[in-house]
């Protein structure tokens, strides 16, 4: 019996795995997961430091495997989990993928794109609309982030 697409909970502790890989290899702990009918489509974690790529955000390359898992750069109805509010790179990345839903654990208040710095989420330019919720192991998904900066100081 897999997750169901609803469980939240469940999904974020999946990033949040992910995000103790970009930790392991020495990147900001962000991870996220592609979620569609039950199922992981991909899965993604920050990279940018270890492929020396500025755009390789966890959402963006969970986004790039998804759309090569299913041969379509749209994402209908596919649920996005993130440890991170998103910036506005990802946000635009993920509108444009059609993602259906995203869910993220952490805000960001001074880089958010969702609903802090910038409410991307609602902007009327945008022709797609994401629902969303932020919040899901805020606490959690935190915490990796303060250890993580705290221990490079």
């Amino acid at each position: 019996m897999g997750i169901s697409d609803t469980d939240d909970a469940a999904w974020m502790r999946y990033a949040l795995h992910l995000a103790q890989r970009a930790e392991a290899q020495g990147e900001v702990p962000v991870g996220a997961v592609v979620v569609k009918d039950g199922k992981v489509i991909a899965e993604g974690w920050n990279n940018p430091i270890t492929l020396h790529d500025p755009t390789a955000h966890a959402e963006i390359v969970a986004l790039r495997n998804a759309g090569k898992a299913l041969g379509n750069y749209r994402l209908i109805d596919a649920t996005l989990y993130v440890t991170l509010e998103p910036c506005v790179m990802c946000m635009g990345a993920i509108s444009h993928a059609r993602i259906k839903r995203l869910v993220f654990g952490a805000a960001d208040p001074k880089r958010g794109a969702v609903c802090n710095a910038l409410q991307l989420a609602e902007a009327d330019f945008l022709n797609h609309r994401i629902e969303w919720l932020g919040g899901v192991m805020a606490t959690e998904c935190g915490d990796l982030l303060r250890d993580f900066f705290r221990a490079k100081r």
